[in-house]
């Protein structure tokens, strides 16, 4: 399919909707405007619109619409997901309750776990039985099934999950179950079948996905029906396609089939952007910094590759995918880029707590009413508040002048929150929310880097997000990293991410087995990654540009968890299974800090995933944004105690070169403000990245 000359993308966060245009030429042109919790789609039409306006274009001339969002992670976070009930094999009514033994909180010996996503009213059994190869040991009872359908039918449920024992391997009996479903239920009902959703083995991860997957499919499919329907009405007749968690880009019917798959779509994009632009600038190794305005998330991309986990769990305080901290959110299990998240961001309620202990979030302001110097009603001191009253932002107006501030109801919220309940000054009061976010933030970095046996210092930190480059470089004196990158676009640089992405499909399979050794197992191993490469082909539709890649996932015999590695493209032999275990052998030792020279290895299930990336190769060349380049000025910002109040530059991107220059600095922009300390300096290098090297002992 060839494109039109521009393609438009749309990343919905918590506080601002931001959207990118990239055309033929590499021009880059970025809107961002509050978002609109009331619906969405009014946010990304404005958007689309202030970009059209811009480059004097009606919305037909986007021949695609890229887009990112948070609107599943929600539903479960916020609980308002569909009306869900559980169809599952006599005596398994209680899987998502009983859950896996971890506890996440070792010392809160009255820790509750998370309800269940569906009711115990709701969770229906069906007498029938499969052994672990397949085997019917017991017939489904079909008029059982029939029963339960009609009860449900009673009920009013928006959504049903089907999970039976070991369905995996034999899917016959969800299938005659799924056909009574959709006989006896009402039309629009929506169905949700474990071997459709995660044909792999774990009962608890199988179950637990295939009911995320129906709990948020209603959702997400009235929202993209709304979107595509409000977009088509504005003359937009482009394609839509959306960011999936893994990384890649699907169309929006295919994601309404399986809504689980952009759970964390929005995190993904930026990622996906880093990777891009990062690689290009001659970055291979880096940590990714996004700051928005609700949560703060961090990645690794080591040797040009992304991080991908499929061991994951929404929901759960702090989202990451680390073994170490299972048991507080919502197991699901389906490839997702390997992000951690935190709730600091620049929305976040700054409080003191009853011991006189200065806290930041969970809790964010969020885009109505917004941080109190937004002047929308909002009365709660936030991190934007805090850097408003230390002279990091614009005193005036954000944006570029497009989002007005008022100084003083920061100062006012700031006082309240923090200097009432503690001896010290507005200023002391603001640097120390700064420096508190940093350190809860520094949290997420760890999660992906410390915590998985990387040091973060052999790392750069590329940041972004709308807060990601106020701060950023203190964050990273903090992790000893002593190179940061902020990237053109970086305050809607998630938009810009999704202008990078491939179109991604990818399909796994249970597949139980040792490591194969003689040539009968290669054979049969081969046969079941053929077949799947031609179901996943048969999906795709067109064939031009395709992309097949193959992956195993291996752990040694008796281990709890298994690691991915990718296998070469031709037939199964000897020497790609001896690569593979070579593989996973340097994964483990990285991951978990050992290896067994000797141990016996073991396949749990393949996975084949196709990718076709955009038909033109993208490419910055220039940006256009809603503000203009302006001369340099000047104001006072206070950098701690140490440097006290300075008079600091501010100026934009463009203004510098690739001499360093050495801070303070405060360069400002239409998307984002980025900080320079005064033991920093800055330079910008020929991909117009701005990169920020801590000053040493010598050069100071």
């Amino acid at each position: 399919m060839m494109e039109t000359e521009y393609r438009i993308a749309a990343d919905i966060g918590g506080t601002f909707t931001d959207v990118a245009c990239l055309s033929t030429d590499g021009v880059l042109v970025t809107a961002k405007v509050p978002s609109t919790p009331q619906d969405y789609a009014q946010g990304i039409l404005a958007g689309v619109r202030q970009i059209a306006d811009q480059l004097n274009l009606p919305a037909s001339s986007f021949g695609q619409l890229l887009h990112a969002s948070t609107i599943a992670t929600n539903a479960i976070l916020e609980a308002k997901g569909a009306r869900t009930a559980l169809i599952t094999t006599e005596g398994f009514r209680d899987v998502l309750v009983l859950r896996r033994i971890r506890v996440p909180r070792l010392y809160e010996p009255l820790y509750q776990k998370p309800a269940p996503l569906v009711p115990r009213r709701l969770r229906l059994e069906v007498r029938e039985r499969l052994d672990a190869r397949g085997g019917v040991v017991q017939a489904l009872d079909e008029q059982g099934a029939r029963d339960a359908a009609r009860a449900l039918a009673a009920t009013g449920v928006e959504a049903v999950a089907v999970c039976f024992l070991h369905s995996y391997v034999n899917p016959a009996h969800e299938k005659q179950v799924e056909r009574i479903l959709r006989e006896e239920l009402p039309e629009g009902c929506f169905i949700s079948i474990s071997h459709d959703v995660l044909p792999e083995v774990r009962e608890y991860e199988r179950t637990s996905t295939t009911v995320v997957n129906a709990y948020v499919g209603p959702v997400v499919s009235r929202y993209l029906t709304g979107l595509v329907q409000t977009l088509q009405d504005a003359g937009f007749d482009g394609r839509l396609l959306m960011m999936q968690s893994s990384g890649g880009l699907l169309d929006v019917s295919q994601v309404i089939a399986r809504p689980a798959t952009v759970v964390e779509s929005g995190p993904a994009a930026g990622v996906v952007g880093a990777a891009r632009l990062g690689c290009a600038a001659g970055y291979a190794d880096i940590i990714t910094f996004d700051m928005g305005g609700t949560t703060a998330k961090a990645s690794l991309i080591q040797d040009g590759r992304l991080t991908a986990t499929d061991d994951y769990e929404v929901g759960g305080g702090i989202s990451m995918s680390s073994a170490l901290a299972k048991g507080g959110g919502y197991a699901l299990k389906l490839p997702i880029i390997d992000v951690s998240e935190v709730g600091a961001g620049g929305g976040s309620v700054v409080r003191v707590d009853a011991g006189g202990v200065l806290k930041i979030g969970p809790q964010s302001m969020g885009a109505m009413p917004g941080p109190a110097c937004y002047d929308r009603g909002g009365t709660q001191a936030t991190v934007t508040d805090a850097n408003l009253v230390l002279g990091y932002l614009n005193p005036v107006a954000l944006a570029s002048g497009t989002v007005p501030v008022n100084a003083q109801k920061a100062k006012e919220a700031l006082q309240a929150a923090v200097c009432d309940h503690a001896d010290m000054s507005l200023l002391d009061a603001a640097y120390g929310v700064h420096c508190v976010a940093n350190a809860t933030m520094m949290r997420a970095v760890k999660a992906v880097s410390t915590y998985r046996g990387r040091n973060p210092r052999d790392f750069t930190l590329l940041a972004f997000g709308g807060n990601g480059g106020m701060h950023a470089a203190p964050l990273a004196r903090e992790l000893n990293i002593g190179r940061v990158i902020v990237p053109p676009g970086a305050g809607v640089f998630s938009a810009v991410g999704l202008l990078f992405a491939d179109y991604e499909m990818g399909r796994t399979i249970s597949f139980s087995a040792p490591l194969p050794e003689d040539a009968a197992s290669m054979a049969e191993l081969d046969h079941a990654y053929t077949a799947l490469e031609t179901a996943i082909r048969s999906e795709m539709g067109d064939q031009t540009g395709l992309t097949i890649t193959r992956f195993a996932q291996i752990r040694y015999h008796g281990q709890g968890y298994e690691l991915s590695v990718a296998l070469p493209a031709g037939p199964i032999s000897a020497s790609v299974m001896a690569g593979a275990a070579q593989d996973f052998m340097a994964e483990h030792k990285r991951s978990y800090g050992y290896v067994h020279e000797n141990g016996q290895m073991e396949l749990v299930s393949i996975r084949v995933v196709a990718s076709r990336p955009p038909a033109r190769a993208p490419k910055i060349s220039k940006v256009i944004a809603g503000g203009s380049l302006y001369e340099e000025t000047s104001r006072m910002a206070y950098f701690g105690a140490e440097y006290g109040l300075l008079l600091t530059p501010v100026l934009h991107r463009y203004l510098l070169d690739d001499q360093p220059r050495k801070g303070p600095l405060i360069i400002e922009e239409y998307e984002g403000t980025t900080i320079v300390p005064p033991d920093w300096q800055a330079w910008r290098d020929v991909y117009n990245n701005v990169v920020i090297d801590q000053i040493t002992q010598g050069e100071a």
